[in-house]
Order: structure tokens, then C-alpha cells, then sequence
């Protein structure tokens, strides 16, 4: 509290993360449990950004947006969890108001831009699949740049007032803009998706369209499902815990399974693996 000539005013300096700090013995399990989610989390995106850049197959739309997808993940990541490990680690849950502040601007910024991201892949899929002979022509190396560059720059909008009250309308045009319109086009890419794949008199041919976006729609389907249940469970007391859950669940677990399903998935993926592997033990055994 500072006393001035202009009266009283109260200075915040710090917050304090309350997390599951209810169960101090839950902390023991906690830091190991997420260290290997950060270590594996890291190690899986940064593989498939390599793979993306070394392997000449996986140079197409697809999986340039995949490769950014990835590089978003490791950033996300990096701006939740190495907080979570050193307070867990430590047990001092307190935060400065600039870190915070800071910590919620990158948060906010890389989840809005991973929306917008989703979305462009969608856009892609829905090409690939409902204008397959104009694919190519479509979706060029100039229109993936300035999707990609649309979507990372989509993140970076500043927020800035002092008005409490305009704060919030704000926050909500934002919110609305940077995720419900992104989920909304991607929900209306799939919808067509979904209906030319109904129209492909063939099974096989169904399948293998099918194929070609079913890793993207378990991603969406699973970034987007948490999100609409932590902001669609009522505010109580009892739910406050299942919140926190399905909040790990979207900020942490996403990251970690995104280049686990890809990599399942995805054939090409798999190949690239694959070759790179046998040629990593071939140049092995020659030296």
C-alpha cells in the first residue's frame, strides 16, 4: 500500500498460482509426471519439425502446416510448463505481476494462434479432398505462407486499457474472434469434407479420403472438445477441480499427443520414420 497525495492506492506485486495446491503430497507425483510430459512433448514436436524439414516427401501444404503446428506446440509448452515444473519442484506458487502478465500474454497469443492454424489446415484438407483437381494450382507455396503467417501473426494482437469495463467487452470480441470464428470455419471445412467423402460411390476411395484428414479432425475434435467443456461447466466450488483438469488436459496433454497422432496416422509420416532410421544405422555401419 503507498500513501500519495492523491490518496491511497494499493500496488500488486505478485500473484499466487493456486494449481493443486490443495494436496501437497499430489505435488511429489506431479513434478516427475510432468517433466517427462515437457521432455517428451519437446522431443516429439522438434522430431517431426526435422522430419518435415529433411525428408523432400513431406515438402507439401499439408505438412508444412504440420511442421508449424509442431514449432507452435513447442512454444506453447514452453510457456506453461517450466513455471509448473519450478513451483512444483520448489513449492513457491507466487508470481510477479510482470511474469504473469507475461506468461498469460503467450499463452493467450499461441492458443489463438493455434485455432487460427487448425483452421488453415482444415482449409487445406477441404481443397485436397473437395477440389482435388485444382489442388495444386489452389493452395501454392505463397498462399500456405501467408496462411501460416496470417496465423502466428493473428496471436500477437496487443490488448491494452484501462477501463475495466471495456476490458472485458474486448476480451470477449477477442475471444470470439481469435477462437469462435476459426472453430466455426473449421466446423463448416469438415461439414463439406464429411458430405464429398458420402459421395464417393467407392469404399476404397472413401477410406483413403478419409485418411487424409482423420489425424487433423482428432486434433481439432480434442483441442476444441476441452476448451468448450472448461468454458461451458458452470463456475462452482464442486467443479472447480474437473475444470483444472480438463485445463492440463488442453494447455499440456494436447501439445503431447498431437505429434503421437500424426505420427500413427499419417503413412508418410511413418515412412519418412522409417527411411530415416535405416539410414541413420546405415551411415552408422559404414563408419
Amino acid at each position: 500500500m503507498a500513501d500519495t497525495g492523491w490518496g491511497n492506492k494499493t500496488s500488486i506485486m505478485e500473484f499466487v498460482l493456486l494449481g493443486f495446491g490443495k494436496v501437497p503430497e499430489l505435488q511429489i507425483l506431479l513434478f516427475p509426471l510432468f517433466l517427462v510430459i515437457y521432455v517428451v512433448t519437446m522431443a516429439g514436436n522438434i522430431l517431426i519439425i526435422a522430419l518435415v524439414v529433411a525428408d523432400q516427401h513431406l515438402h507439401t501444404p499439408m505438412y508444412f502446416f504440420l511442421g508449424n503446428l509442431s514449432c507452435l506446440e513447442t512454444c506453447y509448452s514452453s510457456a506453461i510448463l517450466p513455471k509448473m515444473l519450478a513451483s512444483l519442484l520448489t513449492r513457491d506458487r507466487t508470481i510477479s505481476f510482470p511474469r504473469c502478465i507475461a506468461q498469460f500474454y503467450f499463452f493467450a497469443s499461441l492458443a489463438a494462434t493455434e485455432c487460427c492454424l487448425l483452421t488453415a489446415m482444415s482449409y487445406d484438407r477441404y481443397l485436397a479432398i473437395c477440389n482435388p483437381l485444382r489442388y495444386a494450382a489452389l493452395m501454392n507455396g505463397r498462399l500456405c505462407l501467408q496462411l501460416a503467417a496470417g496465423s502466428w501473426l493473428s496471436g500477437l494482437i496487443k490488448l491494452a486499457c484501462s477501463d475495466t469495463n471495456l476490458i472485458l467487452v474486448l476480451d470477449f470480441l477477442l475471444a470470439s474472434l481469435c477462437t469462435l470464428f476459426p472453430f466455426l470455419l473449421t466446423l463448416l471445412s469438415y461439414v463439406y469434407i464429411i458430405v464429398t467423402i458420402l459421395r464417393i460411390p467407392s469404399t476404397g476411395g472413401r477410406q483413403k479420403a478419409f485418411s487424409t484428414c482423420s489425424s487433423h479432425l482428432i486434433v481439432v475434435t480434442t483441442f476444441y472438445g476441452t476448451i468448450i467443456i472448461v468454458y461451458m461447466l458452470p463456475k462452482s466450488d464442486t467443479l472447480r477441480d474437473l475444470n483444472k483438469v480438463f485445463s492440463v488436459f488442453y494447455s499440456v496433454l494436447t501439445p503431447l499427443i498431437n505429434p503421437l497422432i500424426y505420427s500413427l496416422k499419417n503413412k508418410e509420416v511413418k515412412e519418412a520414420l522409417t527411411f530415416h532410421h535405416y539410414l541413420k544405422r546405415f551411415t552408422i555401419g559404414i563408419i
